[in-house]
């Protein structure tokens, strides 16, 4: 077996399934500082950006029994470099071009610079949806309303 095909050891896949989840919840105006260097490699469309539908499914309370909530629109997209490294993206809504980017970032993050696209690409992206969401959660927890009875003592 060469070293592409060679099956992921439980760490790499881990790793790639983080990276993944950091580009899938990217914006694209984040990534166009990066498409530049992200295009400076021969790369073909194995699946050209398409767009299609979801069907999003939820659980009551976290788990309960299973129901639909409805569906969303994704994109998705499949590069493959010239050393034949493959990169995949799966994204939310309707944005063909980050599809595109997204599948790039994945195939180079496979290869031997993949220190420098986490260091660059990956880290500040994660440390960026890190703080979106803790500011998310802070204005959240800023409109909880706490309920609470008060216990008279008439027994």
């Amino acid at each position: 077996m060469t070293a592409t095909s060679a099956p992921a050891t439980a760490p790499e896949h881990a790793a790639r399934q983080h990276w993944i989840g950091v580009l899938s919840r990217t914006r694209r105006a984040e990534l166009l500082p990066h498409e530049n260097a992200l295009r400076d490699a021969e790369y073909q469309l194995i699946r050209a950006p398409e767009i299609g539908m979801t069907l999003v499914r939820g659980r009551m309370g976290g788990s309960g029994a299973p129901f639909n909530v409805g569906e969303m629109s994704v994109t998705r997209c499949v590069v493959r470099l010239a050393d034949g490294r493959t990169g995949y993206s799966y994204l939310a809504g309707r944005d063909k071009a980050h599809a595109e980017l997204a599948a790039l970032a994945d195939a180079h993050l496979q290869g031997a610079q993949q220190a420098h696209w986490m260091r660059e690409l990956i880290e500040p992206l994660a440390q960026a949806q890190a703080a979106r969401r803790s500011r998310q959660q802070a204005e959240t927890a800023a409109t909880k309303v706490e309920f609470f009875t008060l216990v008279r003592g008439e027994n």
